[in-house]
């Protein structure tokens, strides 16, 4: 039903992730992170809102990505029915695809990077997520728009995509957290809201607000 992308640069502490759905809403249900503690995504049949905000919090006090997904996953019983990936602010990784996650369903961790999906055309799908992160690429949202559209030309969600979303964390820049809810082409949308907010006033706007490399940034 999803296809997901978690992935984090050493060289310049930036997390980022996107994610595309044949349903609605996938930023909203599937994707969230902190600069302070990594990124998660949580999907599947019946994903748990649960999951993907405990994790945050066990991650931002000091727990590995592997850990968090152990403990989670296994006091659920309804683990099953559920898909979650993490990444720790170390940029370890960890997954869980339930056993009853509807094919084609599986995810894929490596260090500072992990894929996972449900309901996808096939193996096929994460192959090009992780051939295409090792593109070269000028920034880490055009990276990720990237990756979107390689699962998308490999197979994508059988269903056809309806929403998509990016997240993007850095040290030194604002988060940018972008979503298309619902769209007949929500990664061609997302694209296109990726290009609106890297224009000015709204670029240049981000250069007064506070981040974590100063935390009291104004104009």
């Amino acid at each position: 039903m999803t296809f997901s992308i978690l992935s984090y640069d050493e060289e310049t502490g930036t997390y980022a992730g996107a994610a595309a759905t044949g349903s609605l809403c996938v930023g909203g249900w599937v994707l969230r992170g902190d600069i302070e503690s990594g990124l998660v995504a949580a999907q599947g049949t019946a994903p748990s809102t649960f999951w993907r905000d405990d994790a945050l919090r066990l991650m931002h006090a000091g727990a590995t990505a592997d850990r968090v997904v152990a403990d989670l996953t296994e006091a659920d019983p309804g683990k099953g029915h559920r898909q979650m990936i993490a990444l720790d602010r170390g940029g370890g990784t960890a997954g869980h695809t339930g056993t009853n996650s509807i094919a084609h369903a599986a995810h894929d961790c490596r260090p500072g990077l992990t894929v996972a999906g449900n309901m996808l055309a096939g193996p096929e799908v994460l192959a090009a997520m992780v051939a295409a992160h090792a593109r070269p690429c000028d920034s880490a949202s055009e990276r990720m728009l990237g990756v979107l559209d390689a699962a998308a030309d490999a197979g994508g969600d059988t269903r056809g995509l309806q929403s998509a979303a990016l997240l993007v964390l850095s040290p030194d820049h604002p988060p940018l957290d972008l979503r298309v809810d619902c769209d007949p082409a929500p990664l061609r949308a997302l694209r296109a809201l990726c290009d609106r907010v890297h224009m000015p006033p709204y670029h240049d706007w981000l250069d007064e607000v506070p981040v974590l490399a100063d935390r009291h940034r104004a104009p």
